[in-house]
């Protein structure tokens, strides 16, 4: 039974992991700030056989990673797979922004994936099948305007997780990240906000997608879901796409 620590999950991608994890008899642990979509997840999941657990906590606070690790191991009792889902997506013209804008982005984006993983190292290091996912994006392989300190914190944790899979690899920790296109949440809304036309933009993005059209985010679950299996065992330091043939072409 897989022990699974959420950070980012009372929506989207996080949610649909947690909930997946659940219906196969897993354990989750899923830290957010949205005590609403908290509440909503518990809902969701209160007919399936796994446990669930949550913690409202503010990720973006240096004390985060300690109390959700600490939550963790109470919750939990350890922790087989840390997925750190968390992200922000602000938007705005160059001129516009300013350094409060971008050392958030840089907390949720970049700096809680490193802090968290260390926070909880003891508790990987204790699991026979112990496994990090970090939640970069397509947006590290491509670019869009108005969106620097996103583009940039998510190209930084593919850097992030080639060292960290050399560094505790010998220990059987595996590292990775998970890199979705356009996926239907309400993550993305920051982005619509910021073009003139957003249904024309949407239109023009789905048009340069193989598959035509939006992912859903419980198409990207079973991604995380493999590499925190053991059939994931010798994955580690790479990145997987899940963008219907986004960047392919």
């Amino acid at each position: 039974m897989t022990r699974i620590l959420i950070a980012g999950g009372a929506t989207g991608i996080g949610a649909a992991v947690a909930l997946a994890a659940l219906e196969t008899g897993g354990t989750a642990l899923v830290a957010d700030v949205n005590a609403e979509g908290l509440e909503q997840l518990a809902s969701h999941a209160a007919h399936l056989p796994g446990q669930l657990d949550t913690l409202l906590v503010d990720l973006a606070t240096p004390e985060a990673p300690a109390r959700v690790a600490e939550a963790a191991a109470a919750a939990m009792g350890g922790v087989d797979c840390l997925f750190v889902n968390a992200g922000l997506m602000l938007a705005a013209r160059l001129e516009d922004w300013t350094p409060e804008m971008w050392d958030r982005s840089d907390a949720i984006n970049l700096r809680l994936p490193m802090f968290l993983t260390q926070a909880v190292l003891p508790l990987l290091r204790a699991s026979d099948n112990a496994s990090v996912v970090y939640t970069s994006s397509t947006g590290a392989l491509r670019g869009h305007a108005g969106m620097p300190a996103y583009h940039a914190t998510k190209s930084g944790i593919l850097g992030l997780v080639r060292a960290l899979a050399d560094e505790l690899g010998p220990e059987g920790i595996r590292v990775n990240a998970l890199l979705p296109g356009w996926i239907d949440t309400p993550f993305n809304n920051g982005f619509w906000d910021h073009q003139d036309d957003a249904a024309a933009t949407r239109a023009k993005i789905e048009a340069g997608i193989p598959m035509r059209r939006h992912g859903a985010a419980n198409e990207v679950a079973g991604t995380v879901l493999y590499l925190a299996s053991p059939a994931a065992r010798y994955v580690t330091g790479t990145q997987l796409v899940v963008d219907g043939g986004y960047t392919a072409v």
